[in-house]
């Protein structure tokens, strides 16, 4: 029977053992067995389809008048919930994002909505590894929504945008005539593209045997599906022949059957054909063949999405039949059905609708960030870009080294603060220390006692784990989105005893904490534009070493050059040239070459430098002493005015 207790107390009054992790997701609302935020129905579905009860579940509260008296209508009838005020959360989780898991002691946190699942999925199936079929949800070599969303367009749309689209649209639902959400038409669009996936090649010239054996068969989309049958009947009673190639591999996967296995060799007419006359595989899940994660993320949003069409808008359901047929396969799922019932939703029964072309939503438009329309006056190569910023006055110049030859005293410092306590050659590990060298001079001459420091992209922790041994009246937090760097960060720091230092498995943006200086030393790409950024928006110092600067291009959030002197100047394509020619500085390379690599570095850098200056921000851009240390030896340091 559920429990819902109302606190009294503070969390840190609450007894917890070292094994026990809080689970903490926001309330708002509930409407019509819709709990809001849409992530914490989300988050609690999963909970209920892994029969997961290992963690100790917070609603945390996001408005004093929130009404809890309904919600034992759409919670889970096995899992008990505390419900608390956001001044009750954990120092730690009160600077991040919701949802959110805690280990015990509060130094540990995870952050995030994929974050989050992935570590509830990894975590029911440790406490149950009977359940193989748990751990299948993270998909091939688990990086089902592992990229973060500012790299993956499908991480954003199954984690961000989806569910905040479909918030709006609901809220705005009582509307006679609500706007459909253009990523409801990317998620459309996304499933009529021909599936990728690890053994394509040999799937595809299954599928033209089983096409020409059959007389070129109807598609997928254009099956009438019997999901009931398919999935919840034994064998016997079904007739594989009747299905598509994905839906057999689909079926076979989820009832723990073993696909039948194909004759070791196909006929010449199969092993012949060239890859472009093979037919594409059609989605059956979100991601392609398989049922993972990304489809428990999905579901509840695209219910409570579809709910409000058949009720409103019942003339437009025509417009998403691949959505529709997703929806009712989903549903056929064994646990999907049990875990939505526990959870308040009742599924709905929709007609079957004739397949449409994409083209008919006029409205879908791509995502941001596409090469811009051909420049006929753009001329290629690195040397015209400069010398056009010449003609401008901008040129590469670097400020001067604030202290060359200082070094920390590595012999004196306990082994767990060095990188050769990492897995890495010692050749490396003093490049690692030459580098730290000099991060740490410019952090430690800026920092006062009780000042917050964020180490971003922490990776295992090799900044952060010295400024926290360094200034021990400074309070470091480690930001990581790779688990086990930040695991082995924290296994360094506990063989220290530090005591001022926290770690966050998150994507940076889901920190939301006040700080006085941000740190990153080679955050790849856009990533130290993102660290810059998030300093700007706090009004903190920052200290980066940017890296991969080949990865660097337009984005959601950020359009290059990002300097209105840049832009005045170059285009984002002649931009590109410089990123792209600033990735070329490695020691095997010509000194020549490297040294044009070396300015487009400076240049780039700059660009990113006036950004900030424009901003009221005192900035110079370093090099880092030796230039030895890294291909990438740049540091841009910024001081708000």
């Amino acid at each position: 029977m559920l429990q819902v207790i109302q606190c009294k107390k503070k969390m840190k009054g609450i007894k917890k053992n070292l094994t026990e992790e809080y689970l903490y997701l926001d309330f708002s609302h509930q409407i019509e067995g819709c709990i809001f935020p849409l992530h914490t129905s989300v988050t609690l579905f999963l909970l209920s389809y892994c029969d997961c009860k290992i963690f100790k579940v917070c609603l945390v509260l996001t408005g004093e008048s929130a009404d809890t008296s309904l919600l034992k209508n759409v919670l889970s009838q096995h899992v008990e919930i505390q419900i608390i005020s956001r001044q009750e959360l954990p120092l730690i989780v009160q600077n991040c994002c919701l949802p959110a898991v805690v280990e015990s002691p509060d130094s540990f946190c995870r952050a995030g909505l994929a974050v989050v699942l992935r570590h509830i999925v990894q975590r029911a199936y440790d406490a149950e590894p009977s359940k193989k079929g748990i751990l299948e949800l993270l998909g091939f070599k688990k990086t089902c929504l592992k990229a973060c969303a500012e790299v993956s367009q499908w991480t954003r749309l199954c984690e961000l945008t989806i569910p905040l689209s479909i918030e709006n649209f609901l809220k705005e639902s009582c509307d006679q005539h609500p706007a459909i959400p253009t990523e409801i038409l990317q998620l459309e669009k996304k499933l009529s593209e021909p599936v990728r996936v690890h053994n394509d090649d040999k799937l595809r010239r299954q599928k033209l045997k089983q096409q020409k054996a059959a007389g070129a068969g109807p598609t997928l989309a254009q099956e009438k599906l019997k999901s009931q049958a398919h999935m919840q009947e034994t064998s016997e009673d079904q007739d594989p022949s009747s299905q598509s190639l994905e839906l057999q591999v689909a079926f076979s996967k989820l009832t723990v059957q073993e696909h039948p296995a194909a004759p070791n060799r196909e006929p010449a007419h199969i092993r012949r054909a060239g890859a472009c006359a093979l037919p594409p595989l059609e989605h059956v899940f979100a991601e392609g063949l398989y049922f993972t994660l990304a489809d428990l993320v999905l579901l509840p949003c695209i219910h409570h999405f579809l709910v409000v069409i058949c009720k409103k808008l019942s003339k437009r359901l025509v417009e998403f039949p691949l959505l529709a047929a997703w929806y009712q396969r989903v549903q056929e799922v064994p646990g999907v059905k049990t875990a939505a019932s526990r959870c308040g939703i009742q599924f709905l029964h929709l007609p079957e609708l004739p397949t449409t072309s994409i083209e008919q939503h006029p409205k879908f438009s791509e995502a941001a960030g596409a090469e811009e329309h051909s420049d006929p006056s753009f001329i290629g190569g690195p040397r015209p870009t400069m010398t056009k910023l010449m003609e401008k006055g901008i040129e590469v110049m670097f400020s001067p080294h604030p202290c060359p030859a200082w070094t920390l005293d590595w012999n004196r410092l306990p082994a767990a603060v060095s990188p050769k306590e990492g897995k890495m050659s010692s050749d490396r590990a003093l490049r690692k220390q030459q580098q730290l060298n000099n991060l740490v001079y410019v952090v430690t001459h800026q920092a006062r006692p009780g000042d917050r420091i964020v180490d971003f992209c922490s990776g295992g922790g090799h900044v952060g784990i010295v400024l926290a041994h360094m200034l021990p009246s400074c309070q470091v937090t480690l930001i990581e989105n790779k688990e086990l760097s930040l695991i082995r960060a924290k296994k360094r720091s506990d063989e220290l005893g530090l005591s001022n230092i926290w770690f966050i498995q998150a994507n940076m943006e889901y920190f939301t904490g006040m700080f006085n200086i941000g740190v990153a030393l080679h955050a790849c790409g856009v990533a130290t534009d993102m660290v810059i950024e998030h300093c700007i928006k706090t009004r903190a110092s920052f200290v980066t070493c940017p890296c991969c600067y080949g990865f660097v291009q337009n984005t959601s959030k950020f359009s290059f050059p990002k300097s209105e002197q840049f832009k005045k100047t170059l285009s984002y394509k002649e931009h590109m040239i410089l990123c792209r020619f600033a990735d070329q500085t490695a020691v095997q390379l010509p000194p020549q070459r490297r040294l044009i690599g070396k300015q487009c570095m400076c240049l780039v850098d700059l660009d990113r430098a006036r950004a900030a200056e424009e901003r009221g921000y005192s900035v110079q851009v370093i090099s880092m002493e030796p230039e030895s240390c890294s291909p990438k030896n740049n540091m841009i340091v910024g001081v708000p005015i």
